[in-house]
């Protein structure tokens, strides 16, 4: 669905891109993902046609976006960050001039306009201003202008941006929904929203790619440090440097205490199960354990630790 190849853009005094290669397959969604100023925008407005590259090549539903534009456009439904809608027009009668500007006419204009209002839940909304509406059902209305045409492609920048928490739950649910019939590129700088709706992380800084995975292989490859928490009662001023000096644990730090019970967090090298050790310790030194829970890192350590060694280099 999308080849892109050593593609590269320059701006005065600066390289927003920097020789991308990725490829996506039909029927995913595919997390772009990168903190702000990373490259992203920049990316997308490439591949919607909207800029040239400085160089490298990038196809799309196997047209070029430079030498066959409008082919690449037919296939593409684009939701930018800040949706140019038209406050004050209705939903319905906005919905209408856009299906018309694409080329939909009669009885099939009608049956696509009901049916991407029903996707997107604005139905009950069509004949509000869109002025009135509030960001979330905006953003709604912008996601059915894009699927208007039946694109084979979405590509979303930022669809969440400054939603609240049920507005967020709804959009991911939709985007969810447009599976299988769509492919999704879908551009964001919350980690959390990557974890719960893409099949595959494609992680830019500096407008280079860090990492092109699925969400749990980048968590289980890399090197970020997973995390046992501990909450037990013991004597000694020394226990942190007794379970610091169990093999694979970086750093034990005291969380706080109550009643006697301190609370501890384990540093623990990558992909390494220090509970057990961790157990037999308790027992030899006759400390209480009631609770120890190990904690897999995320998608964000994964990044955070991704980006800080990039800037070592």
């Amino acid at each position: 669905m999308i080849d892109v190849q050593d593609l590269t853009k320059h701006y005065a005094g600066r390289v927003a891109v920097d020789r991308l290669t990725f490829q996506v397959e039909p029927g995913q969604i595919v997390g772009f993902l990168g903190p702000n100023g990373a490259g992203k925008s920049t990316t997308m407005r490439i591949l919607s046609g909207y800029m040239p590259p400085t160089s490298g090549r990038a196809r799309v539903n196997g047209h070029d976006v430079f030498h066959a534009s409008l082919q690449v456009r037919k296939s593409i439904g684009y939701m930018p960050e800040t949706a140019p809608l038209y406050t004050d027009m209705r939903v319905k009668e906005y919905l209408r001039f856009r299906a018309e500007l694409k080329g939909l006419t009669g009885r099939a204009l009608g049956q696509r306009m009901g049916e991407v209002m029903d996707l997107c839940m604005i139905s009950d909304v069509r004949r509000r201003l869109i002025g009135h509406l509030s960001k979330g059902y905006r953003q709604r209305v912008a996601l059915a202008d894009a699927l208007l045409h039946k694109p084979p492609l979405l590509i979303l920048d930022e669809p969440t941006n400054g939603l609240d928490p049920v507005q967020i739950r709804q959009v991911r649910e939709i985007l969810q929904n447009l599976k299988p019939a769509h492919t999704i590129l879908l551009s964001t700088h919350i980690l959390q929203e990557v974890e719960a709706v893409c099949d595959r992380v494609l992680m830019i800084h500096q407008g280079r790619i860090l990492a092109h995975d699925t969400p749990d292989k980048l968590t289980r490859q890399l090197r970020a440090a997973t995390l046992v928490q501990l909450e037990l009662k013991g004597e000694g001023t020394h226990l942190l440097n007794q379970l610091e000096s169990l093999p694979n644990v970086r750093k034990a730090t005291l969380d706080g205490e109550d009643e006697g019970w301190k609370r501890i967090s384990l540093r623990v090298e990558a992909r390494q199960d220090v509970r057990e050790a961790v157990m037999n310790l308790a027992s030899a030194e006759r400390w209480q354990l009631r609770e120890m829970h190990r904690q897999m890192p995320t998608l964000e350590d994964v990044f955070v630790e991704l980006v800080a060694s990039d800037r070592t280099r």
